[in-house]
């Protein structure tokens, strides 16, 4: 059972660093997504209001899991306490064994005469006595079998609840190591205690009451007056009632007593609670103030990143408005130069043309003058065109042998005189 518990709480412990680490994650990424943003700011309200909503997504993230932080170091602080005070109890329990142990070898030791005195005192004691003894001897004793820790802190708890238990979780926290059916029981078992200690009393009041009648016959039987029987019994009576206030005073000092140190305890836990409550809030205040600030600084950062773009706009356009003026005066520059490049061109070309068409004209006036001297008269003969050339009969003069006959020689092409011999 501890080692499933153990493994229980191995896994329990890596689940919440698992997800202890992946919200810090998650809240490390919303960061350097700000910064990024941070790094490109444009002027415009839909950026800012994208920073805002980037701002108060980190903001709630932050808040929650410090909130769930918070609560589970409180639990665990609840838990580490219950189990001290369990630590504390069973030690206890322990320290009242050990004495209840010796108290019960003491009791071994009694020596035979002094239960044989305890039995014949006991035959002569009332009822109510007797169910009261019997009583406690099968339910453990005084304090019901349980420890005397565990039962002072039962009965503190009663009386902090005036006398009934009606909240068994505070009764549960109060005294560890009890289940809520045990303290219910206990409960029980207390109010029939108290209830047989009450009869208890009375009879053992009846008793002393029936000794004195007893004594005061006897003392009359003697010869002592009535009124001095009255006036000592009256004594006694007046004695036993001091005695029952004393007894009650000193009771009711006692739970005043205890209910003094619960208020001062409770002042003091109350007081931490406050002074804690109020660091809490101090350090929520100096968050609230650090976000205003970073905030602010990026309104500011904003403000000034939107300055300087507007700056850099008005210089940027002031820079093109001249590049476009220096443009302009080039252009009409390199416009005049090109016009005066193709005038001249145009010119040259004019001249060429007028000089080509003089050309052309001084060789037409030639050409004529030429013809004027030599007169050519060529007449057609269209039977030429049917006619073979001469190349064409040169070469279908020697055609070679034609026929079917063994072929005896096979010409061969000339070879060069600077071949032969090779």
């Amino acid at each position: 059972m501890l080692e499933e518990h153990e493994h229980k709480l191995t896994d329990n412990r890596k689940a919440e660093r698992v997800k202890t680490e992946q919200e810090l994650a998650k809240i490390h990424n919303n960061v350097k997504r700000l910064q990024r943003q941070l790094k490109d700011v444009k002027p415009t309200p839909e950026f800012i209001d994208k920073l805002r909503e980037m701002m108060e997504e980190i903001e709630n993230a932050i808040s929650s899991f410090k909130k769930e932080q918070r609560l589970i170091y409180e639990e665990l602080i609840k838990e580490e306490k219950k189990v001290m005070n369990e630590i504390i109890a069973l030690e206890k329990k322990r320290e009242t064994w050990v004495l209840a142990n010796s108290a019960a070898e003491r009791g071994y030791r009694l020596p035979s005469g002094k239960m044989a005195v305890e039995k014949v005192m006991v035959s002569h004691l009332p009822k109510e006595v007797l169910e009261f003894e019997k009583f406690l001897q099968h339910t453990g004793g005084r304090q019901g079998g349980w420890d005397d820790y565990d039962h002072q802190n039962f009965l503190k708890l009663l009386a902090k609840q005036r006398g009934k238990l009606t909240c068994m979780e505070e009764a549960t926290e109060y005294i560890p190591g009890r289940t809520k059916e045990d303290i219910q029981q206990h409960e029980k078992w207390y109010q029939e205690f108290l209830f047989l200690e009450d009869r208890k009393k009375e009879s053992i009041q009846k008793w002393k009451l029936k000794k004195l009648q007893d004594k005061d016959a006897m003392l009359m039987h003697q010869g002592k007056s009535k009124e001095v029987l009255e006036s000592e019994y009256l004594v006694q009576a007046e004695a036993q009632k001091e005695k029952l206030k004393e007894e009650r005073r000193r009771r009711q000092e006692e739970v005043e007593a205890w209910r003094k140190q619960k208020e001062s305890e409770a002042a003091v836990k109350q007081a931490a609670q406050a002074k804690e409550e109020e660091e809490r809030e101090r350090r929520q205040k100096q968050e609230r103030q650090r976000q205003l600030e970073v905030k602010l600084l990026v309104e500011e950062y904003t403000q000034q990143k939107k300055i300087q773009e507007e700056f850099l706009r008005l210089e940027k356009q002031i820079q093109e408005e001249a590049e476009r003026e220096e443009r302009q005066r080039s252009a009409s520059a390199g416009i005049c130069k090109f016009q005066e490049r193709d005038f001249h061109k145009l010119e040259l070309k004019a001249l060429n043309k007028q000089a080509k068409e003089e050309e052309i004209t001084e060789r037409e006036k030639r050409l004529a003058k030429l013809k004027e001297k030599v007169e050519i008269h060529v007449k057609r003969d269209a039977s030429r065109l049917c006619q073979f050339t001469k190349g064409w009969v040169e070469r279908t003069k020697n055609t070679g042998p034609t026929g079917s006959g063994p072929l005896l020689h096979i010409p061969h092409r000339a070879v060069p005189s600077w071949r032969q011999g090779l």
